[in-house]
């Protein structure tokens, strides 16, 4: 059955079969769900969006400005979460993973992407990589026992209340850091990347969002301390990596505390970070475009001579309003003085909303997800786009600023265990933080699959 659907959106819409091959597999080899304690893990998922972009008003439009007239996307991915423990307390994981897709308008003009999966995609020839190869140690430090479910890179078992956690290899900052039960992962819940994570988080990483280093956890009682520091990419946005994690890097540290309210479940978190790397400052940026008015508008990259650092700071939350109902709010603050390093062009995002689950109407494993994004610019990036200049993702040849605001709407449906159907919508006000563009509205469907 699965084979015959897989079948159908390929041809609907030019998928290869090999994007879609390790999924078919899956049932398989996955392990058994409920086992109490695994020695080693194979699960994979496979995740196919459907976007369309309706067309939109716009005054005026530029080399990076997000399409007027309609436009169609699409992402698949195909990944296998691989994993065995090689001694008392380790795990070792492996992800290969096979991505495809076409972005809106190159991906241009929004400080949010409307499928956090657009960054992984590598055009329309399904293209295999390493997507992570690290090692999880865990040192036990007593205070109770926790139960460990089976999960994507995560094997059952039990670990102690108090702990110390140790990743070291290639993953994601994301995996780490900034997690949160109702806004995170595109392939699940809220499908804009401002819910992935705060837009304004610049969290050095490839192009790809993956990148090489370490991070620790400190687990004690109802707190959680973290710290970590990660590669960056050897050029802003691009995907080679800068070895060098001595030399340019991303460092984060978050604080992390649980609690109840009213018997019910909650979390809160700060989180600081700070990268060190060859950026170039908007200010440098637009005193060469205004003594070159005739050079490429690109102008960061004719200032990007030497090494910056960039920090900012963020609020996590979330919290359960009733067993079936949660609330989240992320806000953060980047200095905005230099280019976005890895991530988005946003240097304050706000993000919040609430995930309903359908125990209400008899459909327990079905979600409904209501979110707003709010996203801004510095003084300094703001000054560099209206005088023209394009930066990575932005450049209409000139701005009318105002914040850029998203609203999304979401449906997710249990068709059978491991595998949902999600209806999404979203509606961006003045796109790319234009006033004289849009709004824009988007529509889309999502198959997930998991095993």
């Amino acid at each position: 059955m699965f084979l015959l659907f897989f079948a159908r959106i390929s041809k609907f819409s030019g998928i290869s079969a090999g994007v879609l091959l390790m999924a078919s597999l899956a049932p398989a080899v996955a392990l058994a769900e409920g086992d109490e304690y695994e020695e080693w893990t194979a699960r994979f998922q496979t995740t196919y969006v459907w976007q369309k972009k309706s067309s939109f008003r716009a005054a005026y439009s530029g080399s990076q400005s997000l399409a007027a007239e309609a436009e169609k996307s699409y992402t698949a991915t195909a990944t296998a979460y691989l994993g065995f423990r090689p001694w008392q307390g380790g795990e070792l994981y492996l992800n290969p993973e096979v991505t495809q897709g076409v972005p809106f308008s190159d991906l241009n003009g929004t400080g949010g992407f409307t499928n956090g999966e657009l960054t992984r995609t590598a055009g329309t020839t399904p293209t295999l990589y390493r997507q992570r190869l690290f090692l999880r140690q865990t040192w036990n430090r007593g205070g109770g026992e926790e139960v460990v479910e089976a999960d994507a890179n995560q094997m059952a078992g039990h670990v102690d209340t108090n702990r110390f956690v140790l990743t070291l290899g290639n993953f994601s900052t994301l995996d780490v850091f900034d997690d949160n039960a109702y806004a995170k992962d595109p392939r699940v819940h809220f499908m804009n990347a401002g819910f992935m994570a705060p837009l304004a988080y610049d969290y050095a990483a490839d192009a790809r969002g993956f990148g090489w280093g370490f991070a620790g956890e400190w687990y004690q009682e109802n707190w959680v301390f973290r710290f970590g520091r990660m590669t960056g990419p050897r050029e802003p946005n691009m995907l080679p990596t800068d070895y060098r994690i001595g030399r340019h890097y991303g460092d984060q540290i978050e604080i992390e505390r649980g609690h109840t309210l009213a018997g019910l479940p909650g979390k809160v978190r700060l989180l600081a970070w700070r990268d060190h790397a060859r950026m170039a400052s908007f200010d440098d940026a637009l005193a060469y475009l205004r003594a070159n008015p005739s050079a490429d508008p690109q102008a960061i990259a004719a200032v990007r001579n030497s090494d910056k650092t960039k920090s900012g700071l963020g609020i996590n939350i979330e919290q359960a309003l009733a067993d079936d109902l949660g609330f989240f709010l992320r806000a953060m603050k980047a200095d905005g003085r230099t280019e976005t390093l890895a991530f988005t062009e946003t240097d304050a995002s706000l993000g919040t909303g609430f995930s309903l689950k359908g125990a209400r109407w008899g459909r327990a494993d079905d979600t409904v997800g209501l979110g707003y994004l709010r996203n801004a610019l510095s003084a300094e990036r703001q000054r560099y786009l209206a005088a023209g200049g394009i930066s990575f993702f932005l450049g209409d040849g000139a701005l009318n600023y105002r914040p850029e605001q998203v609203v999304e709407a979401y449906y997710s449906v249990n068709i059978m265990r491991g595998v949902y159907l999600t209806a999404d919508v979203q509606h961006i006000r003045n796109p790319g933080y234009n006033a004289d563009r849009g709004p824009a509205n988007f529509t889309a469907l999502r198959f997930h699959a998991e095993f």
